[in-house]
Formats: C-alpha cells, structure tokens, sequence
C-alpha cells in the first residue's frame, strides 16, 4: 500500500512522540492512496463547493445568477407559507370550535400538533435536501404538497358534506356543548389535510432560508454584511405573511366565510409556487453530499468499534485525513480537528484492521461533522420554550381577547386579528434594524454588526421571560375584573369597559423576542453547520418549534390534570377562562422561561464559534461572545 505522509510546517513530530501529541491533528497526516480511491479521489473547490446551476454544470459567470433578485424570488415563496401557516393557526381553533363543534381545548391541542408536525418533520425536509434531493427540488416537491392539503382544507370549508349540521346551533348551544358535533370521518378527513398541509412545510421551512443565503457569493469580503442582511429580510417577509393572515385571512373570513378564508390561503400558495419556478435560471444551487445520517452513523459505529483502542494503537501518527484540500465529502471542506468530545476521534484513528472500510475508519472533517452537529443542539434547544410561549399565545391569549373589548375608536378589529400586533412589531422592529438598534448594541457590545449571533438570541430569550410575566400580571388583573363586573360565566361577552389592548404590551414583547432570538438563530446555525448540512442545521430551528408546540400540548394536559380535583373544581386552564387560573399558568411559564435563559447562558459562554476560512479572513470567531 502507498502512503504518504504529509507534515505540518508548524509543528515536528516522529513516530515515537508521547501519545498525547500523536492525537492532535496539525502533527502528521497520513494518506492511503486505496483510501482516496475508495472516496473517488477526495472534492475540493476553493470555497467548500462550487455553485451549479439546474443541471448540475458549474457557473462560470456568478455576476448572471444569485444575490438579492434570486432572494426575492424565494422571499416570496416563504411569505405565501408563512400566511398559510398562520391562517391556519389563528382560524383552525376557531374553526373546530364554530363549524366542527369541538370544544376550545382539543381543538387547541390539534392545532398544536399540527403545528409541531410542520416544524419538527423539517428534519427529513434538510435530511432528503441535504442527502439526495438538493434544496431546490425539496422545496418544489413540499410545496406542491403544501397546496395539496391547502385545496383539502379548502374542500372541508365549502361543502357541507365535511361539516356537521349548523342549524339551531346558536352561541348559547355551543356553551352548553348542545350542537351537534362532527362525526368521526369528518374530524378524521380535516386532521388528514391539516397533516398533509404540516407535512408539506417540512421540505420548505429547513431548505428556504438556506436556499436564500446561498445565493450569496461566501469568497465576497461583503458576504457577512450580506447574509446578516439576508436573515433579516428573510424574517421580514415571514412576517409580512404573517400579517397579512392576521388581517386580510380574517376580514376574507367575516365577510365571506370559512371557504373564501382557506381558499385566499391555497391561491396565495400556489401564486407563490409559479413565483418561485420562474426564478429558476436565477438560481444557484448547491450539490447534494450524500446521506448526512449515514456518515454520521458511521462515526459512532467506527468510535464505538474503537472504543478501546489507545491513541497510541494506531499504525500511523495522528487522526486519518485526506491531504491538502481534498474532502471525502462532496460540497464539503475539510474541517480543522478540535478537542471537543475526543471519544469520537476514535472513529477518525486508523488501525490495520480498518482497511477501507466507512464503517471502521472516518475522516476528520466526518468526525468534526458529528460534533458541530452535537454542540449546535444545546443553542438551538434553548429556543425550544420561547416556541411554547408563542404556541401559547396563539390560542390563550385569543381566548382572553374574547372577553375583553376589542374596539379601536369607532372600529371593532376580530379577535382572531389580535395576533396581528407582534408582526407589526416585529415589522417595525426589523425596519429600523440598521438604523437603530446596530448603532446602538455596536456601542455596547464592540461588536461590528451590533450583536453576535448568540447575544441576540440570548436578548431575545431574555425579552420573552419579560413577556409571560407580564401576561401573568395583566391576566391576574383581567380575572378580577371579570369576577367583579358579574362576568364570571360569561366567558365570550366582552367586556365593554376592558380594552383588549393591554395585551398589546405582552405581544409587542414576544415579537421583539421573535427579531432577536429567531432571526439570530437561523444566521447563526447556517454559518455554523457543516457546509453539506446546511439544511439540516436550519432543520434544528425549525424542530426546536415543533417540539415547542409538542411541549405545549404536554404542558397544557399535565396541568389541565393536575389542577383539576376530585370534586370537579375547574382547572387553571378550563374553558371557562374568568373561572380558570390562567394567571398561574403564565407564572409557571415564566419560571421554566427563567430556567431556559439560565441554561442558554451557560451553553452559549461555553460555546466556540467555528473556524472557517472565510471567519479567519474576516473575523475572528474562536472566542465566546455571550458573556
């Protein structure tokens, strides 16, 4: 067998040096000519993979293809599934509850699944992007699927073949749970396309973002100025689609009904889907590297395997790697080895046995693959309860508005509309961005572009522990005063003297938390995953929301449980919301939002941001930057 050995220019090293300094990598490499054939000779371009266009051919001429007109087609793209995805969120509840007759808190809870599903199936969606498919062909493929389910739900609202009987059923027969309700393969056909409409999302929300900030040119000394810009545009359109369901959605709703809403959802998604198509000679495309699951079983195969082999066992000094820039995987550079989780470097250790076989002997930068993916879960969880808080809010704080006047001036806004007011903050928020928060935060922090990724989602997680204490307060205040005005069994009259609005504090909050902590996350994750995961590191933002509506489902039936007695006394969290506790469930959702930040801080003074050779040209990342 041929072998050579490639050595550090920084650093001697022999054969016989202590163990210790035989692991690090930077000492020897050494190359089996066998090996690289079985990898077919290694890839390597000089920015990590080179942009092709359609077809998979190179593009020579990158100043004809990419930048912001190619974003602004696949802006639009997010912004018609981001309408949907809060249409439905804000009407379903109220859907099952009108026309299906279910009651407030299963239909909640279903909408939360359906919730949780569309984000935490966007594993596969980055799985089958980055491993087969590419991200262009994911999101064309999901979306046709998205509005598949859309025209479903759309069918379920216009013909009253899917709905139960409507006559006779006024507000006081839905109170007393007299109407007559769904029938078994009614609900059954609705949560079907509720679910292929979630599913859908799974191949959108990993690959869009990432798809965007590719079309950005990384070897540009302006790419980190641009993709910062990217992330929040991006963010900006999602709630543009957002305010518009909050808005137009709902008045479509009131003046032509449930069928001309959903059916204003599945049209905005299909133009976005013709939209998205004609973008495509704009386009610039990344190559699939192959199953990123594979590759990483078989780092915890090989380790495994290894387990007990001793650093020093190895027939060659060092960890195994290709040489020069070649990487053994396709789309990917090579990764620099770090002293994080070094159990896994087993895996990357060649002894005799291992031959060339994947399963018994992994490259480094395979090796490193697994532990960024392993040090991105901590940040990424930390996210998980600012996601049961916006969960919660969808459907809670929709009930406390029912009850309170929703009145502007002479103007009486739907209370499915309330949820309207953190996408304008958010709006307006991402609007004076540059203008306004940079300058500031950059005189705080030093940091060039204001915040770092990390600092801006732990000021996010921070505002939103702000946020449900408030909502704690006001709805302590909103309980006694139904109490003592005499509508304590009134839980749908609104009370005229109770404006509605002072919700408006604890909405406006959580979309600032939105704007930091979101947007911060998806910047922070793309740069940070591997270059042939990218969709799957977007994945992680977009599971840290399902699992968030998840948790909220969970939370909401322990609780319902374990507050409700034997004698029958109502929950925290009956239907009745003037009788229930909701105050005390704020409260506990603040102190878990409490914890969650405490932890966040620890992972993120911890972390160290990844060297890349785009980062060592233009900014130094090797250092914490949240604490």
């Amino acid at each position: 067998m041929d072998s050579s050995e490639i050595r550090s220019p920084a650093e001697g090293g022999r054969l016989g040096t202590p163990m210790s300094s035989r692991k690090k990598l930077g000492i020897h490499f050494i190359e089996s000519e066998d090996r690289r054939m079985a990898f077919g000779r290694g890839y390597t371009t000089p920015a990590g993979s080179t942009p092709v266009d359609i077809h998979g051919k190179s593009i020579v001429d990158l100043s004809k293809t990419g930048g912001w007109i190619a974003a602004l087609f696949i802006f639009g793209n997010e912004m018609a599934e981001r309408m949907a995805y809060f249409g439905l969120s804000v009407n379903m509840v109220a859907f099952m509850f009108y026309v299906m007759h279910r009651p407030f808190s299963s239909s909640s809870n279903a909408v939360n699944n359906f919730l949780g599903i569309s984000q935490a199936s966007s594993v596969l969606g980055g799985f089958l992007a980055d491993a087969y498919l590419g991200r262009y062909w994911t999101i064309a493929i999901f979306t046709s699927i998205y509005l598949a389910g859309l025209a479903g739900i759309t069918l379920c609202a216009t013909m009253t073949i899917f709905t139960p009987k409507q006559e006779g059923c006024e507000q006081l027969a839905l109170l007393l749970g007299e109407c007559e309700a769904a029938k078994p393969w009614q609900m059954s056909y609705l949560y079907t396309v509720l679910y292929i409409t979630g599913f859908g999302a799974a191949g959108i929300r990993p690959c869009v973002s990432s798809f965007g900030a590719d079309q950005f040119d990384e070897r540009s000394k302006n790419y980190k100025a641009h993709l910062d810009r990217f992330f929040n545009f991006f963010y900006l359109s999602v709630t543009v689609g957002a305010i518009v369901a909050f808005t137009v959605v709902v008045y479509v709703q009131m003046k032509h009904g449930w069928g001309a809403a959903f059916g204003c959802l599945a049209i905005a998604m299909g133009l976005s889907n013709i939209l998205f198509f004609i973008g495509t000679p704009l386009y610039r495309h990344r190559l699939p590297g192959g199953s990123p699951l594979t590759r990483v079983a078989q780092v915890l195969v090989a380790a495994f395997r290894k387990r007990n082999a001793p650093f020093g066992s190895g027939g060659f000094v060092g960890l195994y790697e290709l040489p020069g820039s070649h990487s053994a995987i396709k789309g990917s550079r090579k990764i620099p080895h770090t002293d994080h989780f070094s159990f896994l470097d087993k895996a990357a250790l060649q002894l005799k046995e291992d031959g060339c076989s994947p399963w018994r002997l992994c490259t480094v930068t395979q090796v490193e693959e697994v532990k960024i993916l392993i040090r991105l879960i901590p940040i990424a969880a930390s996210t998980i309860m600012l996601n049961v808080v916006l969960t919660e809010y969808l459907t809670l704080s929709v009930q406390q508005a029912y009850t309170m006047n929703t009145h502007l001036g002479h103007l009486k806004l739907p209370v499915t509309c309330m949820p309207v007011f953190p996408g304008l903050s958010i709006f307006l928020i991402l609007s004076l961005y540059y203008s306004l928060f940079v300058p500031l935060f950059r005189r705080i922090t030093g940091h060039p572009h204001g915040a770092s990724q990390l600092q801006r989602v732990g000021i996010g997680l921070a505002v939103s522990v702000v946020s449900v204490a408030w909502a704690a307060v006001f709805e302590k205040y909103r309980r006694e005063y139904a109490v003592q005005h005499g509508f304590e069994s009134s839980f749908l009259t609104p009370m005229p003297n109770l404006s509605a609005y002072w919700l408006l504090i604890q909405y406006c909050l959580i979309g600032v938390a939105e704007v930091f902590c979101i947007v911060g996350l998806l910047e922070f994750l793309y740069e940070e995953a591997p270059d042939a995961m990218k969709s799957i590191g977007s994945a992680y933002a977009a599971l840290a929301g399902g699992l968030g509506c998840f948790a909220a489902t969970i939370i909401n039936t322990i609780v319902k449980s374990a507050t409700t007695t034997h004698n029958g006394s109502r929950s925290w969290l009956s239907q009745n919301i003037n009788t229930a506790r909701f105050d005390y469930f704020y409260w506990l959702l603040t102190a878990f939002s409490l914890l969650n930040f405490c932890s966040f801080l620890y992972f993120a003074h911890t972390y160290q941001y990844r060297t890349t050779p785009h980062n060592a040209l233009h900014e130094d990342h090797n250092t914490p930057t949240i604490m």
